[in-house]
């Protein structure tokens, strides 16, 4: 065990850090940290964990006297207390880097990295691999229903991890998955996002293939066979077996309109499950292939997604009133609007889907996916879309859809044309990555009858 034994955390509260925290206070460490907001769930998770939360980066955090200083990417030059550690010549790392030197150097780590599905992809691998007894370790960006939580470290070697392509620190603009060293790597998918730090696609390209890279000889590469962009990164070197999934060749790992799972043209059984969407069946071939790679046998692996239950915040229906249904799903690029649309529309058949955005990422603001947006909403009935706090025009950029979409800036306003506009029968599906204003529970009350 690494001798440093007191951390404190610049940016907990992030679902990341967060997720450092209670593994590293799960190892042994003494672990303290700060936030510009601290704020639940992530506080009262970290609370009751017994990690103690600072508001706000006083430099007065200094006389807590830690061993270093493990750095979120919230944190910015001009930020006072990392000021004051710069100043000092104090010890700090990256929160990636600090996870993999210390926590990760002795594990079999399963990385699942793609634009798309990380969350759930992740998730799915670490129940395969609980259900499979090799009670695996796991930081995940969303909070898994068969397990309650987002992180946990444990004895065993496998360590299943969400990684991320977006920037580590400040001070290291590399992916945070290039800390991870996988021995298995999912590459999901590959589109452009985050276009508040990559200039193009082949920036995002270039850190995949950083990634590529790390992976071992005796390592495994699941790569989505239907993107073009994962086989450009591909080609620029790779040094360890690949199998693909979904591809257009007969060859690796593919399921039918009935869910039969094939490899190499081999059956290997058949997913029962209660999942919606194309997407979702790729996420689970991926799992499969990565669990495979761990020593799952196939058949033991769709047993155990039969029995998954997915991640909060992914398709969560959160109440019906009025016989309304109201959806909450974390879909904010447009190809996961219309992926989680196609699926909702798949289990409804002809019932009325009202599509209620919240563009809220930091790609959306910036406008870079507006005009994918009016093509990815085609499955929705009516689209309401809160456009606040954006600097582009949202309802010219939806304009296409004429009178079938509803644009406001104004919260209370949009939940009144909602549920103005619903009846029994409807299903009202909320996308956003934040909390969009309660607007959930907001929409329940108003509908009740």
């Amino acid at each position: 065990m690494n001798q440093i034994k007191h951390i404190h955390i610049l940016g907990i509260c992030g679902t990341f850090m967060g997720g450092i925290a209670a593994i590293a206070k799960q190892a042994g460490y003494r672990v303290t940290g700060c936030d510009a907001n601290v704020y639940p769930p992530m506080s009262t998770q970290l609370e009751a964990q017994g990690i103690d939360l600072i508001a706000g980066f006083g430099v007065e955090q200094l006389e807590l006297n830690p061993d270093i200083y493990v750095i979120g990417n919230v944190v910015t030059r001009g930020n006072p207390l990392m000021e004051a550690i710069l100043d000092r010549n104090l010890p700090y790392v990256s929160g990636p880097q600090w996870l993999a030197e210390t926590l990760l150097r002795d594990k079999w780590v399963l990385a699942v990295a793609g634009t798309h599905g990380k969350t759930t992809t992740s998730s799915m691998l670490a129940w395969i691999l609980e259900h499979a007894g090799l009670n695996p370790g796991f930081l995940i960006g969303g909070v898994p229903e068969n397990f309650g939580i987002s992180a946990r470290i444990t004895d065993l070697p496998f360590f299943v991890i969400e990684a991320d392509e977006y920037d580590t620190a400040f001070f290291d603009k590399r992916s945070k998955f290039v800390h991870y060293r996988p021995r298995t790597a999912i590459l999901n998918n590959l589109e452009f996002d985050h276009a508040d730090i990559f200039a193009d696609l082949a920036a995002i390209e270039t850190q995949f293939h950083h990634l590529v890279r790390t992976v071992p000889g005796n390592g495994l590469i699941v790569a989505n066979g239907r993107e073009e962009s994962l086989a450009r990164v591909l080609q620029r070197g790779c040094w360890t077996p690949v199998e693909t999934f979904g591809s257009p060749a007969a060859s690796g790992w593919h399921i039918n309109d009935d869910n039969l799972v094939t490899l190499d043209g081999v059956a290997q059984g058949t997913l029962h499950w209660e999942l919606l969407g194309e997407h979702n069946r790729m996420n689970a071939l991926a799992a499969l292939a990565a669990a495979r790679h761990a020593g799952v046998p196939v058949a033991l692996g769709l047993e155990a997604l039969g029995q998954f239950k997915n991640v909060k915040r992914r398709m969560e229906v959160k109440g019906v009133a009025g016989g309304i249904t109201v959806y909450d799903d974390f879909a904010h690029h447009p190809t996961a609007i219309d992926t989680t649309l196609a699926g909702l529309r798949h289990k409804v058949g002809s019932a009325r889907i009202l599509a209620v955005l919240e563009p809220r990422s930091n790609t959306m603001k910036l406008g870079v996916m507006k005009a994918a947006l009016p093509g990815s909403l085609k499955d929705a009935d009516r689209v309401f879309c809160y456009a606040g706090n954006l600097g582009w025009d949202a309802a010219a950029a939806l304009a296409p859809l004429g009178d079938q979409a509803v644009v406001s800036d104004n919260l209370d306003a949009l939940i009144a044309a909602i549920t103005a506009e619903a009846r029994p029968g409807d299903h009202v599906l909320v996308m956003s990555n934040g909390g969009f204003g309660g607007i959930h529970g907001k929409l329940l009350n108003k509908l009740q009858p």
